[in-house]
C-alpha cells in the first residue's frame, strides 16, 4: 500500500487529477456566479484564490517534475494551499452557521502588489456581503462542501509529504 502512494505521490496523475478537481471548483464557482447569479463575498473570493494558488502549484509540479526536490517541494506548497482553503471554508462555514461573530468588507483585503480584484475581475471581484453560500446538490451548502473538499486535500497532501521526504531519504547517497 505505502508503495502505490509513493508512486501517486512521484506520478504526473496525482497532479493532473488536482488540476481537474481545482478547474471543477473554479468552473461550478463561475456557474453560480453567471449562471445562476449567486455572487460571491470576500470569503469566497479568498477560496478561489486558494484553489487557484494549488492548480499553479500542480502545473509547476507537472512542468519541474524531473528535478530531485520538486516533489517535496511541490507537496509542501499543495499542504500550504490546502491548510489556507481550509481555514477559509471553515470561517465560511462559520459566518453561515451563526458560530462565528465577524463581519466581511466589501474589499478582498489583497495587498497592493496583488491585486487580483482589479487583473481579473470577472474572477476575483467581490460582489456581496458574507453570510450565506447557495445549496448544492442534496441541500449540501457551498461552504459545507468547500469544507469537506479542502479538509480531504489537507489529509492527501499530508501523507503526500511524509511519502516523498520517505522517499528522498531512503534513496542511497553517492
Amino acid at each position: 500500500m505505502l508503495s502505490k502512494i509513493q508512486n501517486l505521490a512521484q506520478s504526473k496523475l496525482y497532479w493532473v487529477v488536482l488540476l481537474v478537481l481545482g478547474g471543477l471548483a473554479e468552473a461550478v464557482a463561475l456557474f453560480y456566479q453567471y449562471g445562476l447569479d449567486y455572487l460571491p463575498c470576500v470569503l469566497c473570493i479568498h477560496v478561489r484564490i486558494w484553489i487557484m494558488g494549488f492548480m499553479l502549484v500542480a502545473v509547476a509540479a507537472l512542468v519541474f517534475q524531473r528535478y530531485a526536490y520538486t516533489a517535496i517541494i511541490s507537496h509542501v506548497l499543495t499542504t500550504g494551499m490546502m491548510a489556507g482553503g481550509l481555514e477559509r471554508s471553515w470561517y465560511m462555514l462559520g459566518i453561515e452557521r451563526g458560530t462565528v461573530f465577524g463581519s466581511c468588507s466589501m474589499e478582498s483585503g489583497l495587498p497592493a502588489w496583488f491585486q487580483l480584484d482589479q487583473w481579473f475581475p470577472w474572477i476575483f471581484k467581490v460582489w456581496e456581503a458574507c453570510g450565506y453560500t447557495p445549496l448544492l446538490l442534496f441541500r449540501i451548502s457551498m461552504a459545507e462542501a468547500l469544507t469537506v473538499m479542502f479538509g480531504l486535500l489537507l489529509i492527501i497532501s499530508v501523507v503526500m509529504v511524509v511519502v516523498s521526504i520517505r522517499d528522498l531519504l531512503s534513496k542511497p547517497t553517492n
